[in-house]
C-alpha cells in the first residue's frame, strides 16, 4: 500500500497505525486460552514474540512473570519465549462455578522497566460427573395417594459449567412412577416423581428405582441415586403449602435469630392426621442446616449461622410439612433465599517491591513499587480508588485496572532525608465507604563513607577466676552511620601472643553480636590481667574499620586450701611462754582468701584430768608456745592437732598433727623438762645398731581437699648387748607435706639411746614387728612401702 500510494495523508495514517500497534504491544494486553487439566509443558503462546521482545534480551533484562494467585501454574521458557503449562490447572478449584475464568499475569522486564498484562482464559472440560446429595433417597408414600401426586427429589449438581453442566435425567423402568423434569426457566422447581398407577401395599410394599443424571459433555458423565419407595397405609390427605415456591431476599451479615420467613401449610384431615410438623428435607446439606433452622410448630425459618454474600449468594431450601397420621403424609415446598450484598469488605492492598532501595541520584519517572488493590464486594462496593500520603517526591500512576505504580516525581537527597514512610490509601465506592491502608518504606541508597565507631576507646572488664569454659564475659558494640551493607559490622580479635600461647586460645569474639567469650577457665594465680584488642570492620567496598582495647582483670576466688610447709625443729629448756615449734602454711589465693589463722582443736585444748593445756598456738603466727612450765606430772608424749583455716567464703582448711616428747634433763630444775621437737642429737645415747626407715605414700582427704601426705616410719633398734636389758624403742616419726615436689629429709639422732621425734600426721603407726604393725600393714595394704 505504501509503495502504491503517493498521498502524504495516507502515509501519515499508516504511520499512526504502526505507532498504535507498538503502543498496544507495550501495554501488554495479550490474551491466550488453555483448557483445564492440560499436561505439563502444554503450549500456551509465544509470549515474548507477542509482546515485541527479543529472545536474547529476556535474561539480561530480568524477564519474569508473576501472578497474584497460583503463580506456579504457568511458566515461560526463557530460551524460546514460549508460555507453557507448569502444573495442573483445575478450573473448578481456581474459579468455582463462575462462567468466566482466567489467570492474570504480570510480565515485568527491567532496564528500562516495562510492565505487561496478560490474561490466560482457562476453558472448561467435562471432568466432573453429576453428583447427587446422597446415594439413596427414601420416600414414604401412602397407598391412598391419588394419581398424579408429585413427590419432589433433590437433583444432582455438576462442578463444570455450560454444556458440561447441562444435566438430563432418566428414571429406571417401572409401572408406578414417571419422572417430572422442570423446564429450563423453572430450574428452582425440583425434580419430582409423579404417581401414574395406584399403589397397593399388599401387592408391592417397597419399590426400588434408580434415578440417573447425565451431563452434556463429551464424553458424557453420569451419576445415580437409589430411590426406595416404601408404601404406607392410612392417612389419605397430605399437608399442602399455599405455594410450591417461596422467594425471599436476605441481606448478608444479619444476626443469628433473624426471621427469614414464616411458612403455612394446611391439612384437610382432622385430629392428629391434620396436625402438621415442619422440617427441612432430609436431603438438605449440612452446610445449609448450619445456617438456617425451622420451628417445627410455627414454620418460621430463622438464621442460625453467618450469611456471607462472598461465600454464597443464594440458597435453595427444601421444606416438608408432615402430619401426625398413621402413616404420616407430607407436603413439600421450596424456599429460595437470595443474599443481598453489603459493603462489608474493605479493599485489600498488595505491595510488590521492585527497585528498593532507590539511589539518591535516580531520575524522575523511575518505577519503585507495584501496587495491586482488590475488593471482594460487587458493584460500587467493589470499585476502588487510590491516593498517596503525605506530600513527597513520589506519585501513583494507574497502569491497568486495579494496578498502580509508585514512581519518583522529584529529586532525592539522602543527607536531608534518609527514608520516606508513605501510606497508600485505598477507598471503595460503597456507602458508607470502607478503606484500607498500606505502608511503603522507601530507603535512599548511600555510599560507604563512615567507619564503625566504638562508644569509648577502652573497656575494663572484671571476671572471676574458674569461670565455665565458653562463658560470656563482655559485649563490644560499634556503630556505623552508613546504611545496609555499609553498616553491617563484623568483629574479630587482633591476634597476639600471651606468654607462650596465642590470644585466641584464651578468648574469642562472635563476629556478628560482638560477644566476647572466655574459652577456658582463667586462673588468677597464673594470669591476673589479660589485655587485647577487638577490631570492627564494615562490609562496604572498600571496608572501613576501627579497634577497641579490652582489659580483663581476673578476680580471685577461694580455690586453694592452705598448704603446710616443713616445720623447723626447736629444742630447749622450756618455761612458761616459750615457743617450742611453729606450724608454717601458705595459700596460693590472695586477699582474704589467703589470710590464714591457726587454732588448736578441742581434743588438744585440755590436758588429762581436766587441767589446763600446757600449749597454745598463735592465731596468725602458727607459733606453738607453752602456757606454763612443764614438770614430771606432764605426760611424756604430747599430741597437738592444729587447724589451719583461710578467710574465704566458704573457708578452706588443712590440719597438722604435732607430737612432742618430754625428756628428763638431768641437771635441769625439777619444775622444768626439756622438750625436744624432732630428733635429738644426744651423744650419750647408745649407738644405733641399724636404722630402718619405711616411706609410705598415701592420698588422704582433709577438709574435702586432696592433700599429699608423706608418711615416714623410722624403726630404731638399740645396740645394747644381749642380757643387759633391751632399750625401749622411741616413737616413729611421721612427716606430712603439701608442697608438690618437696623432698623429705629425715632428722635422726645417733648415740646409745632411742631418738625422740616430732610428727605431723593424723595418727602414729605402730612399731615394726608388733601385732599392731601387722594390723597397720593390713589396713594400708594398698600403700607402697619403700625400705630406705
Amino acid at each position: 500500500m505504501y509503495s502504491n500510494l503517493g498521498d502524504s495523508r495516507i502515509q501519515h495514517l499508516l504511520l499512526f497505525f504502526i505507532i498504535l500497534s507498538a503502543w498496544e504491544t507495550g501495554s501488554g494486553q495479550v490474551h491466550y486460552s488453555v483448557p483445564e487439566e492440560a499436561k505439563h509443558g502444554t503450549f500456551v503462546g509465544r509470549i515474548a514474540q507477542d509482546l515485541g521482545l527479543e529472545l536474547g534480551e529476556l535474561v539480561p533484562r530480568l524477564f519474569r512473570v508473576t501472578s497474584k494467585s497460583r503463580g506456579d501454574l504457568l511458566e515461560v521458557n526463557l530460551q524460546n519465549g514460549i508460555l507453557f503449562v507448569n502444573s495442573r490447572i483445575d478450573r473448578e478449584e481456581l474459579c468455582g462455578r463462575s462462567l468466566e475464568c482466567s489467570i492474570h499475569l504480570e510480565v515485568i522486564v527491567e532496564r528500562p522497566l516495562q510492565v505487561f498484562h496478560v490474561e490466560v482464559e482457562v476453558r472448561d472440560i467435562n471432568d466432573n460427573p453429576p453428583v447427587f446429595p446422597a446415594t439413596q433417597k427414601n420416600l414414604f408414600i401412602a397407598e391412598s395417594r391419588p394419581l398424579d401426586s408429585r413427590f419432589p427429589l433433590e437433583g444432582a449438581s455438576d462442578a463444570d459449567i455450560g454444556e458440561n453442566a447441562l444435566l438430563t435425567y432418566r428414571l429406571s423402568s417401572n409401572d408406578y412412577f414417571s419422572l417430572d423434569v422442570p423446564a429450563a426457566d423453572r430450574e428452582v422447581t425440583p425434580l419430582g416423581l409423579v404417581l401414574r398407577k395406584p399403589l397397593d401395599r399388599e401387592e408391592s410394599p417397597e419399590l426400588h428405582l434408580v434415578l440417573t443424571a447425565t451431563d452434556g459433555g463429551k464424553p458424557e458423565l453420569t451419576g445415580t441415586v437409589q430411590v426406595l419407595v416404601k408404601v404406607l397405609d392410612a392417612n389419605d390427605n397430605a399437608p399442602a403449602f399455599d405455594r410450591t415456591l417461596y422467594a425471599v431476599k436476605l441481606p448478608e451479615n444479619v444476626p443469628n435469630g433473624t426471621l427469614v420467613m414464616k411458612l403455612n401449610a394446611s391439612d384437610l384431615d382432622e385430629g392428629s392426621n391434620g396436625a402438621i410438623i415442619y422440617s427441612f428435607s432430609s436431603d438438605l446439606s449440612p452446610g445449609l442446616k448450619s445456617k438456617f433452622s425451622i420451628d417445627p410448630l410455627s414454620g418460621e425459618i430463622t438464621v442460625t449461622g453467618p450469611i456471607d454474600f462472598e461465600e454464597r449468594n443464594a440458597y435453595k431450601i427444601q421444606v416438608e410439612a408432615t402430619d401426625k397420621g398413621l402413616p404420616p403424609l407430607a407436603g413439600h415446598c421450596t424456599v429460595f433465599v437470595e443474599v443481598v450484598d453489603a459493603n462489608d469488605n474493605a479493599p485489600e492492598v498488595t505491595i510488590t517491591s521492585l527497585s528498593l532501595p532507590i539511589s539518591e541520584n535516580a531520575q524522575p519517572g523511575t518505577v519503585i513499587t507495584l501496587i495491586n488493590v482488590f475488593d471482594q464486594d460487587s458493584g460500587a462496593n467493589g470499585q476502588v480508588t487510590c491516593s498517596l500520603m503525605p506530600h513527597s517526591p513520589f506519585k501513583l500512576v494507574s497502569t491497568f485496572k486495579n494496578y498502580y505504580s509508585l514512581v519518583l516525581d522529584g529529586t532525592l537527597d539522602r543527607e536531608s532525608v534518609a527514608s520516606y514512610e508513605l501510606v497508600v490509601i485505598a477507598r471503595d465506592g460503597g456507602s458508607p465507604s470502607l478503606w484500607a491502608t498500606a505502608s511503603v518504606s522507601v530507603e535512599v541508597g548511600d555510599v560507604n563513607d563512615n567507619a564503625p565507631v566504638f562508644a569509648q576507646p577502652e573497656y575494663t572488664v572484671f571476671v572471676k577466676e574458674n569461670n565455665a569454659p565458653g562463658c560470656h564475659i563482655f559485649t563490644v558494640s560499634a556503630r556505623d552511620a552508613d546504611a545496609q551493607e555499609n553498616a553491617r559490622v563484623a568483629y574479630s580479635l587482633v591476634e597476639r601472643r600471651v606468654g607462650e600461647r596465642a590470644l585466641s586460645s584464651y578468648v574469642s569474639v562472635h563476629a556478628e553480636s560482638g560477644q566476647v567469650f572466655a574459652l577456658q577457665p582463667l586462673d588468677r594465680e597464673e594470669l591476673e590481667l589479660l589485655q587485647f584488642r577487638v577490631s570492627a570492620r564494615d562490609a562496604g567496598a572498600p571496608p572501613l574499620g576501627s579497634n577497641v582495647t579490652l582489659q580483663v582483670f581476673v578476680l580471685d576466688e577461694n580455690d586453694n586450701a592452705p598448704a603446710l610447709l616443713p616445720s623447723q625443729r626447736v629444742a630447749r629448756w622450756v618455761g612458761a611462754g616459750q615457743v617450742v615449734a611453729k606450724v608454717r602454711a601458705v595459700d596460693a589465693d590472695s586477699g582474704y582468701n589467703a589470710w590464714l589463722s591457726y587454732e588448736l582443736q578441742e581434743e588438744a585444748a585440755a590436758a588429762p584430768g581436766g587441767a589446763r593445756s600446757a600449749f597454745r598456738v598463735g592465731l596468725y603466727t602458727g607459733e606453738i608456745s607453752t602456757t606454763r612450765a612443764l614438770d614430771e606430772a606432764d605426760a611424756a608424749r604430747q599430741r597437738l592437732l592444729v587447724l589451719v583455716k583461710d578467710h574465704g567464703e566458704p573457708a578452706l582448711t588443712a590440719t597438722a598433727t604435732v607430737l612432742l616428747w618430754l625428756e628428763d634433763g638431768g641437771a635441769a630444775p625439777k619444775a622444768s623438762s626439756r622438750l625436744v621437737v624432732g630428733p635429738a642429737a644426744a651423744a650419750a645415747e647408745a649407738a644405733l645398731v641399724d636404722v630402718h626407715v619405711y616411706l609410705v605414700v598415701a592420698i588422704c582427704a582433709v577438709s574435702s581437699l586432696l592433700v599429699l601426705t608423706l608418711l615416714v616410719y623410722t624403726a630404731l633398734r638399740c645396740s645394747a648387748p644381749r642380757g643387759e636389758g633391751a632399750c625401749v624403742p622411741g616413737p616413729a616419726r611421721l612427716v606430712c607435706s603439701s608442697a608438690v615436689g618437696s623432698w623429705l629429709r629425715l632428722r635422726g639422732g645417733g648415740g646409745s639411746g632411742c631418738t625422740d621425734l616430732m610428727a605431723f600426721s593424723p595418727s602414729l603407726p605402730p612399731f615394726p614387728g608388733s601385732e599392731d604393725y601387722k594390723l597397720f600393714k593390713m589396713r594400708f595394704h594398698n600403700f607402697k612401702v619403700f625400705d630406705i
